[in-house]
């Protein structure tokens, strides 16, 4: 072989090995570079997985939690003879919640990878090999390079070939190189890129028609498909969206629990607690920060989910890929069997110098043609004659479309297209048998048959001819309209070319077809003809017309393409087809929209040269693979970031993993969608993977997170909507969850502070978070979408945490204390029913747990002995639990809706409403279940306890309904206001201004002004700004800053709109341009 490239080696150097290998030769070969097979990826041990699930991210927050809880009951241990057993408790169940949750979520995913059996379909079983002078059908892995092998029809090519000789054989590179059309294969090298040049056959195409032989050039994963595989393998996976958005909330409550516990340890030893006490008080409120049930009902929330979308033909291989497709920004999708159906399809014909549009959706619902034309019958005569495709046996019940054919892309488009207008072509080839043919090659580009003709009016001999429309021209003299031959004129020939530019322009595939009555006198019944030394006309033939095929969108992905819009997502074709074909296909489906033009357009509708463009004037752009090789980081960084719509033409695999990455730089999340070889890296690379799981190969499936089991590309908005619905769903779970976590805390701090009675304790707290809140939590997964959830813009991850600050601060800071208040009420009621006023109870804690004080006095100097005084203390710890139970119903109907009222939502959540009686029947159980003051420590209860909670959870729900009309009222208001701080940053001096300015503007973040107020408060801050040096702040505050028209017209319809207004405003004291305003405008 030469240095230059085995696709560019002269027929002659190739050919030296006719002969084919000698066996020895051969094993000496096979020893030295391997098997001819795939080197499967390297996968994750299982007990890796095991281990991760156990250890990784939640868990390490619980497990800490356990540890701790051995510690302090070790230390206890150590200090008193008969330790509280609480601490043991809880640590074991801590250890017990972690491992069984994630023995589940094992199991789920090893559920999920039993499908996945990857690689297993790609190295064919046999191959026909030349050797010693010999075929032989030997297994595949054997092959080896130099061997001569033998390939033909309906076979998959066993390695990489160099083609030496072919007849008629065509091979389909689609899941490699995105091309739907055949490839033909011949000995001549026809291109610089390997992958394009006819004289090389890739290791697992396919052949589809035709015989070929050729040399073995590269086996197993030094194959073109070995190396893409390779590439894909190698790449390095960022982690999830979802287990970022768990590390940061496990920073948060830990940071929360440590504070909280350094803290109160700190004052511990100030109030003279010992060392050793304010250890235990110091892991007691870490331990008391740690949402027990959390990790439970996040695995469940993410398996039910990831199940609702395997119900819609999505399968999720890995858990936290569910939120993952809702963050998604951009997706970048593979064209052909993602987007299109990867069947060619007639798409349109042109006869009686008329276009007319084909049928090509799925279902047969489009547009008709008409069928009554004379023309329109001699055409699809010689698309049915012409026509080497067949349909395979016992295909008869099944619809047209969805029959499996022999023969290549086009002619299987042609056969069906004629057998749904005209009926069977079985038929017709019957009445009219075929008697000669020329098979299409790459010289003559037509092919060509003759056959005896049964209509009695016409001569007893047909020639039928199609190929390239130009070619086809060239050899006809006349052309039919209207069933009539007329002579072809140049009038004709103009109409002729702009019909085939037209077709051409589409991205479609355009044959010609013509036909010839041969004359009986000259060629009678039984005439010999010969296709070697042509004995009959091939010239002054007739035309017919133009039929024109592609593969047709999806029908769903039109909508599926405007959904993602809508919903704030950027949709980019990546394809190895051609551009023309691309583009053609970008706009049927609404990736490039109406109206919106490429650079190309552009210069076409000013009639000037395409580099006089400001290529930032188009919104769309088509960029060729050719082109984007010879581009810097920084200009693809460019197209990505100023045009909307996008496709990537005749794209490498490499080519399409820096695109991925590209987008990525952009802070976009970026899901990927491909069935082929060469979609692998860039899926692996991809924060998703989405894979076909019909036409999808083997590698493509192994590369990616999520397998569309439909290959229906607008299965991906629906996994869209269910990723967003998840989050959203998520954060109400832990919301709810969390708000518990402040009455479960409250009573252990007043506790240590204030010497009481411990209002709540450990077991009662286990009650609430593994036992009443788990099922109200993972309720929460099946609440409907809200209204807006696909009209959002896709979350940004470094803002729109699981856990933030507005969440923390709702659900600790408001409601939250809501709930320590109906607990601590009810704790407070009950005992001073028993005697004990609140004003007795301060600092009573120590003589209260002394078992050797059974006379301790109540407020009215009845004395309680140590049990007597512990029945009322765990009768607390119940009661407080129940109160806990009321106020958390009011929090799960809040929880349901983000910004929706209620009332708007519903009640339509059957799951929900069974959470709400089933944790007030599990609350009633424990409560009044015999034998329960033993076991748990919980007793019975007198029912007006129960109501002591209610005008709290009433408090909650309409405290909430208010928040969230306000929210409604001023819909973004407060990432508008974000610009006040803005100005912080810029103008660090205005610290020093009037403590109630910067107390309205530190509020500003918590309520939400309508725009109107924002802005004027806004103005006058800004006027103080300027003028705070002259003194008389009331006194500028009533004058003003802005003129009165500015400051009393209503504002522009944003604050950013409003501050350019300002800007060449002059203030009514000094003259002096705002200016600050315009560099806010900018900001």
């Amino acid at each position: 072989m030469s240095m230059t490239g085995p696709h560019k080696d002269s027929e002659t150097n190739v050919c030296v090995c006719v002969c084919g290998l000698t066996s020895a030769k051969a094993a000496e070969i096979l020893a030295r570079d391997g098997p001819n097979a795939l080197t499967p990826p390297p996968t994750t041990p299982e007990w890796v997985k095991f281990c991760k699930q156990m250890f990784g991210g939640f868990s390490m927050l619980l497990w800490t939690g356990a540890l701790l809880c051995f510690l302090a009951y070790g230390i206890q241990a150590a200090m008193e003879d008969e330790p509280a057993n609480d601490n043991l408790y809880l640590g074991v169940v801590l250890s017990a919640v972690v491992i069984i949750t994630g023995c589940f979520s094992y199991y789920q995913e090893a559920k999920s990878s039993k499908i996945m059996d990857s690689f297993k379909n790609l190295v064919p079983q046999q191959a026909l090999v030349v050797r010693d002078g010999e075929k032989k059908n030997i297994n595949a892995e054997e092959v080896v390079v130099g061997d001569l092998v033998e390939v033909k029809g309906g076979d998959r090519i066993p390695a990489d070939l160099r083609i030496i000789s072919a007849h008629g054989c065509k091979v389909d590179n689609s899941s490699l190189t995105g091309e739907s059309e055949p490839q033909t294969r011949t000995p001549d090298f026809s291109n610089e890129n390997p992958l394009e040049t006819r004289n090389i056959a890739f290791f697992s195409t396919n052949c589809v028609e035709g015989t070929a032989r050729g040399v073995v050039i590269s086996t197993g994963d030094r194959t073109v498909m070995g190396r893409i595989a390779t590439l894909a393998s190698g790449l390095e996976v960022g982690r999830t969206p979802i287990s970022i958005e768990i590390e940061h909330f496990i920073h948060i409550i830990t940071g929360v629990a440590v504070f909280l516990g350094v803290s109160f340890f700190v004052l511990s030893l100030i109030l003279g607690y010992s060392w050793l006490e304010a250890v235990i008080f110091l892991i007691g409120i870490i331990v008391a920060n740690v949402p027990e049930g959390l990790l439970a009902t996040v695995t469940v929330c993410l398996t039910l989910t990831a199940k609702r979308m395997a119900k819609k033909n999505c399968l999720v291989k890995n858990l936290e890929a569910v939120e993952t497709l809702g963050s998604t920004s951009t997706i970048c999708s593979d064209k052909t069997g993602t987007l299109t159906q990867n069947r060619m399809t007639v798409a349109h014909m042109w006869f009686d110098n008329q276009i007319h549009e084909a049928d090509t959706t799925e279902n047969q619902s489009g547009t008709s043609f008409d069928r009554s034309s004379a023309t329109w019958a001699a055409l699809a005569r010689i698309a049915g004659l012409c026509n080497r495709a067949v349909f395979l046996a016992e295909q008869s019940n099944l619809p047209i479309l969805k029959r499996d054919v022999a023969g290549d892309a086009s002619e299987s488009a042609l056969l069906k297209c004629i057998e749904l207008c005209c009926g069977s072509v079985q038929e017709m080839r019957n009445k009219t048998p075929k008697i000669s043919e020329i098979p299409f090659n790459s010289t003559n580009k037509y092919q060509l048959s003759i056959h005896k003709n049964a209509t009695p009016e016409e001569s007893k001999h047909l020639l039928v001819m199609k190929g390239a429309p130009e070619r086809i021209l060239d050899r006809c003299s006349t052309i039919m309209i209207q069933g009539k031959e007329q002579p072809l004129d140049e009038e004709l020939k103009d109409a002729f070319q702009n019909a085939y530019l037209e077709l051409g322009g589409l991205g479609e595939r355009v044959l010609g077809f013509c036909h010839f009555n041969l004359p009986d006198d000259q060629f009678p019944e039984g005439f010999a003809f010969d296709t070697e030394e042509v004995n009959f006309p091939t010239d002054n033939l007739c035309f017919i017309g133009l039929m024109s095929m592609i593969d047709p969108p999806r029908a769903a992905v039109p909508d599926a393409v405007g959904k993602c819009r809508s919903a704030g997502i950027k949709v980019i074709m990546v394809t190895g087809d051609h551009p023309i074909t691309a583009k053609a296909i970008a706009k049927g489906v609404g990736i490039i929209s109406e109206g919106n033009e490429t650079v190309e357009d552009i210069a076409a509708r000013l009639n000037i040269p395409v580099n006089e463009v400001n290529p930032r004037d188009a919104k769309a752009c088509v960029i060729h693979g050719g082109d984007l090789k010879d581009l810097a980081p920084e200009q693809l960084d460019d197209i990505l970031k100023y045009h909307t719509e996008i496709v990537f033409a005749r794209t490498s695999p490499q080519q399409k993993l820096i695109i991925v990455e590209g987008c990525q730089r952009q802070g976009a999340i970026v899901a990927v969608t491909g069935d082929g070889v060469n979609d692998s890296p860039a899926l692996k690379k991809a924060d998703i993977g989405v894979a076909m799981g019909i036409s999808g190969s083997d590698v493509s499936k192994q590369a990616a997170d999520m397998i569309l089991l439909d290959d229906n590309f607008a299965s991906i908005v629906t996994g869209v909507e269910e990723g967003r619905l998840i989050f959203d769903n998520l954060k109400k779970s832990i919301a709810y969850t969390l708000t518990s976590n402040i009455p479960e805390i409250t009573p252990f701090l007043l506790f240590i502070i204030a010497n009481i009675p411990l209002p709540l304790g450990t077991v009662t707290i286990l009650c609430i978070d593994l036992g009443t809140d788990m099922v109200p939590a993972i309720s929460l997964a099946y609440e409907a979408a809200e209204s807006d959830i696909m009209k959002r813009q896709p979350r940004n991850p470094k803002t729109d945490k699981l856990v933030n600050e507005r969440l923390i601060s709702i659900a600790y800071g408001q409601i939250g204390m809501i709930q320590a208040l109906a607990g601590f009420f009810t704790y407070f009621v009950i005992l001073a029913e028993n005697g004990f006023l609140p004003s007795t109870l301060l600092g009573i804690r120590v003589n209260w747990d002394n078992k050797y004080i059974n006379d301790l006095e109540d407020s009215y100097g009845q004395q309680w002995t140590y049990e007597q005084r512990k029945i009322v203390e765990f009768t607390c710890h119940t009661a407080f639990f129940a109160s806990i139970v009321v106020v958390q119903w009011a929090d799960l109907i809040i929880c349901k809706t983000r910004r929706n009222s209620v009332f708007q939502q519903g009640m339509k959540n059957k799951i929900l409403i069974f959470g709400l009686f089933e944790e007030t029947a599990l609350a009633a159980f424990l409560s009044y279940c015999p034998g329960m003051g033993v076991a748990l420590r919980m007793y019975p209860l007198k029912p007006n306890w129960w109501f002591c909670a209610f005008p709290y959870s009433l408090l909650i729900f309409i405290y909430d309904e208010i928040r969230k009309l306000i929210l409604r009222r001023s819909p973004g208001g407060e990432s508008r206001i974000h610009a006040f701080y803005y100005l912080l940053l810029y103008y660090p001096s205005s610290l020093s201004l009037s403590p109630l300015l910067l107390f309205f503007l530190i509020k500003i973040k918590y309520i939400h002004f309508t725009q109107e107020v924002a802005c004027k408060i806004f103005c006058i801050y800004l006027f103080i700004s300027c003028h705070s040096r002259l003194g008389g702040t009331g006194d500028l505050l009533l004058k003003t800053c802005l003129s009165s028209q500015l400051a009393s017209s209503p504002p522009p319809p944003s604050l950013h709109e409003y501050c350019l207004a300002a800007r060449n405003k002059k203030c009514n004291l000094c003259e002096q341009k705002l200016e600050h305003v315009f560099i806010l405008g900018n900001a």
